[in-house]
This record gives structure tokens, sequence and C-alpha cells, in this order.
């Protein structure tokens, strides 16, 4: 459907976004919408490359956010007059291109990412170091001592996701043991300390529940962001159609009209001349009052449905995921000063829906709801695994290693440490466990395994409540289908019975009202037939939204 280079657009903006669409791929023969194979299929992308992915993504929206504007060069311009000629394609792609609700929504995977990289920093190394001054007074014989102290400390420490804290550590300590004196002492010392936790804190799965939960809400917020882009492609041919229909009754309105001025000039001209009574004059009237309320009900709706596609299609200089922009042109009204004018007509699509099961199948596979919920079920399964490791007791095992030196300066105090062969090492256990019974930690794990449980439940709820949908709309697209052809072989009788009246009319054997009444039906049926054609081609968009495949059907995919 989307053949032409501003596909690339679309490509560049939706990288991110739909890195999980379902690449799909048969061919289908209606204005190049494909038409899916059941199995589906989906791109394999991890939970951590979508976290890094979106974390990394703020360079290629901030480009996002300037490709609309030169991208426009390739969109319709409206002329001097403000008409805007449009086809199908070309507004779903202005839309997605410019739409503000769709701008807004791109960050969310964004922000998302930041909260994943924010997880991981958990486990990050880090920098420490620390300065302190100390002044004691203690008793010595009849007299008093003063012990000055200065401790320097430098080291590296990090949390790994074993459970292991480790600490590598320099420090310097110089203290003033007699302040008369002045004998200064220096003590120099390197030390390696490592805790690791037996139990409580010592699950690898457990302690990286919470990066897996960030790296399953980026997931979440991509699936979020492609169902938006689905229901935003829909709404965009829903009125894109809605227009079209428009246009195509007022056609209608206008013709009819054209045809009850002749009908009341064709009276006034008998009754001139005496071949109908002066009362059938009123019929006449009174069809033709009809038509131009009509014509003036249909360009109302016109006129609304115009305004509905301008502020999904958004052709403003302005930009979708930028700063608001001015929008003075053309003229004083900005952007509502457009008049969209649909290059489509209604037609008949000779595409058919799929076996309802196909499309079953696809919903299972390619829904982004259905995707979020069971991405939620996940992070429930997480969470569980979290709290489960909490309602253990705190067992942790520490050894240290380390080696000092001790003189009288400060660059001695060091040599002495390296050369010297004292050390110092200790190991050993520390175990500890709330007396309570840990309630707390049982409170948390019943509400997971309780959320889990509901997640769970959702999820099946909502595949019932997805296979209704997709069956109704099924059943809808059939129905439309089927009104096509009934609608059209209505309008064919009625014009053969429009016709019958005219020739008894032309005999006396009619009344104006009754070619009025005539008249009338053929207009309700003309309506129906337009009705019936633009029908099936929403209930097609709305099954391909139900059923997932919008986008792939599209060709909005990277």
């Amino acid at each position: 459907m989307f053949a032409h280079p501003k596909r690339q657009l679309v490509g560049l903006l939706f990288g991110l976004a739909l890195a999980l669409p379902p690449a799909a791929a048969a061919a289908g023969p209606d204005e190049g919408m494909k038409s899916l194979p059941p199995s589906g299929g989906q791109t394999a992308v991890t939970p951590a490359e979508a976290a890094k992915e979106a974390a990394a993504a703020a360079r290629r929206v901030d480009l996002a956010r300037y490709l609309p504007r030169a991208a426009t060069d390739h969109f319709p311009k409206p002329d001097e007059q403000g008409r805007l000629e449009l086809s199908v394609e070309e507004a779903v792609v202005m839309a997605l291109a410019n739409n503000r609700s769709l701008g807004i929504q791109l960050y969310r995977p964004l922000i998302s990412g930041t909260f994943a990289e924010q997880e991981r920093a958990v486990f990050d190394p880090s920098l420490f170091a620390e300065a302190a001054a100390g002044r004691e007074k203690i008793p010595q014989g009849d007299d008093y001592r003063r012990i000055e102290t200065e401790n320097y400390r430098l080291g590296v420490e990090q949390d790994l996701a074993t459970g292991t804290a480790l600490e590598l550590a320099l420090e310097q300590r110089r203290s003033d043991p007699d302040n008369i004196t002045g004998d200064l002492r220096h003590r120099a010392g390197a030390s390696l300390s490592l805790t690791q936790a037996l139990l409580r804190g010592g699950n690898r799965q457990a302690n990286l529940a919470g990066v897996r939960q960030a790296d399953l809400e980026v997931l979440v917020s991509l699936h979020e962001l492609r169902g938006f882009t689905e229901s935003l492609v829909a709404e965009v041919e829903r009125a894109y159609w809605d227009l079209v229909l428009a246009e195509s009754r007022i056609a209608i309105y206008r013709e009819s009209l054209q045809l009850a001025k002749s009908q009341l000039q064709d009276v006034m001209r008998r009754i001139e001349v005496g071949t109908v009574a002066e009362v059938e004059r009123a019929a006449a009237e009174a069809e033709l009052a009809f038509r131009r309320q009509s014509l003036i009900d249909g360009e109302s709706r016109r006129d609304q449905a115009r305004l509905a596609l301008i502020n999904l299609v958004n052709p403003a200089p302005g930009r979708a995921a930028g700063p608001p922009e001015r929008h003075d042109q053309p003229g004083a009204g900005g952007i509502w000063e457009l008049r969209p004018i649909p290059r489509e007509t209604p037609y008949v699509t000779e595409t058919e829906p799929d076996r309802v099961e196909d499309h079953l199948a696809l919903s299972r596979q390619m829904r982004p709801d259905l995707d979020e919920a069971r991405l939620r079920l996940e992070q429930g399964e997480l969470e569980v695994v979290q709290t489960r490791n909490g309602l253990l007791p705190r067992l942790d095992l520490f050894i240290t290693l380390g080696k000092t030196g001790y003189a009288d300066s400060f660059g001695r105090s060091f040599r002495e440490m390296v050369d010297d062969s004292t050390y110092a090492g200790s190991a050993g256990l520390r175990f500890s466990m709330p007396l309570g019974g840990n309630r707390a930690a049982a409170a948390l794990d019943a509400r997971a395994r309780v959320g889990r449980d509901q997640a769970e439940a959702s999820l099946n709820n909502l595949i019932q409540l997805v296979e209704l949908d997709v069956r109704k709309a099924h059943l809808e697209a059939r129905r439309a289908r089927a009104q096509i052809d009934a609608s059209a072989e209505r309008r064919r009788l009625q014009e053969e019975v429009l016709r019958v009246e005219e020739v008894k009319f032309e005999v006396g054997r009619s009344t104006a009202l009754n070619v009025a009444r005539a008249q009338r039906d053929l207009l309700e049926s003309q309506l129906n037939e337009v009705d019936a054609k633009v029908a099936y081609r929403l209930a097609l968009t709305e099954l391909y939204r139900l059923d997932g495949s919008l986008l792939a059907r599209r060709q909005i995919t990277t």
C-alpha cells in the first residue's frame, strides 16, 4: 500500500515503536494490502535488547522529530484555495508523520527505557572516598593523654547479581599519640572484602527480577505504542472514507435536487396546459424542499468529516514529536481552513474476509493487548520469585583480607605495607531472622501470588473477549459484503419503478405525489448503495484492527 518514498519516513519514525510487529507476508489483491498466513510470526526481540534500544533511542527520536518537516516535500500541498487532494495512503502516512497524539506516545518507550537502565545501574561499580578526624582524651597515670587521628579511605565497591558484595579499599591513618613530643605515626592498609548471601539475596533470578521487570515494561510500552498506531491508522481510514461517503452523498443529493426541479417545471407546464390539476403542484414543491433539506444536512456532515480528517492528518508545518507550532497557514484559521479532497471514490473491493479461524489465529499472535497481557503475567511471575526469596532468613558469608604497614611518615607507611610480611584476614557467617515470623515478607509474597493469578485470569478473559470481537467483526464484514449486491439490485429496481411512474404520469394514470415517492425511494436506494460500499471497506479495516494485522497489511513495518 505504501510503495512510494514516504514509506521510508514511516520506517524511521517507527524503527523503535514497531520493533515487535509480526513479520507478515503473503500477497493479497486489494490496493496493496497483504493477506497474512494464519501462522503469523514475530520478530525475536529479547526484553534486554528492547530496553537497551529504548534507552539509546533518544537521538533517533530527535531525528524523527525533524523528519516530518523534510518529508513534507513529498506530501500533497494545498492549492491557493486551500484544496488538499489526498489518497487514503497519503492520509495515513501524513497522520503517522504529523499526528500530535502519536508524537506524545512515542516518548513512552523512551521513559520506560530509562527505568530499565536505572535498574541495571544497581549492579554498577562505584568509587567511594572517606575522610574523618577524631580526638580522644584518656587517663594515663596522674595525667591525661590526648590522641588525635585522621583517617582517609579510598576504594571501589560493587554488588553482583549473584548476591555478592565486593569491596577493594586503600586506607591511610595518621595519629598523634602525644601533642608534646610530636611523635607522628602513620599506618597504611589495603583490604579486600567479600560478602556472599547464602539464603535471602543469594538467588540470581530474584536479584535480577527488577531488571527483567523493567525490560518487560519496555516491551509493554512498545506493544501499547503499536496498538495506538493501529487504532490511529484505522481511525484515519474511517475518517477518510467518511469524507468520501459524505462527498458521494452530496453528489447524489445534488442530482436528486436537479431531478426534483425538473419534475416541478414539468408539473408547472402541465398545469398551464390543463393536463394536470393545480393540486399536483404542492407535492412537487414539497419534494423539492425535502431535497434542499437533505443537501444542507449532507454538506454539514461533509464539513464535519473534513474537520475530523484534518485533526488526524494535521497537515501543518508543525512536527509530530516537537513543540507546538503556529497554525497560521493558510489564512487566519490555520489548518482548519484547508479542504481535504479525497481522490478515492466508493468502489467495490474484491478483497474477501479470510476464514474466521484464520483471523482468530492472527489475533492470538498479533494483538498488542494480548502481548501486553502476557508480559504482565510474566512480570507477575518475576514478582513471585522476588518475594519468595524474601521469605528466607538472612545468612551471609563474609571474608576479609588485608595488609598493613606502619611508619613515621606517609610514604614509608605504604612501602612498609608492601615490603613487610604482616597481613590480616577474617572470615565468618552472619545470620538474622525476624522473630515475628517475617510477616511483611509473607504478605508481599501472598500479594504477588494473588496478583499473578489475577493476571492469568485477566489474560484468559481477554483471549475470550478478543475472540468475541473478531467473530463479530467477521460477521459484520460478511454482512456488509452481501449488502453491496443487495443494495445495487434494489437501486436498479427502484430506477425501473421510477421509470414506470413517470410513464404513467405522462399518460395521466399517476400523480406527481407518486412520482415524488418513487424519486425519494430511488434516492434512498442510491444512498444505501454507496453506504454499503463504504461500510464494507470500514468493516474490513475494523476486522484487521481487531485481529492485529492492520499495520502489517498496510505494510507499516520495519
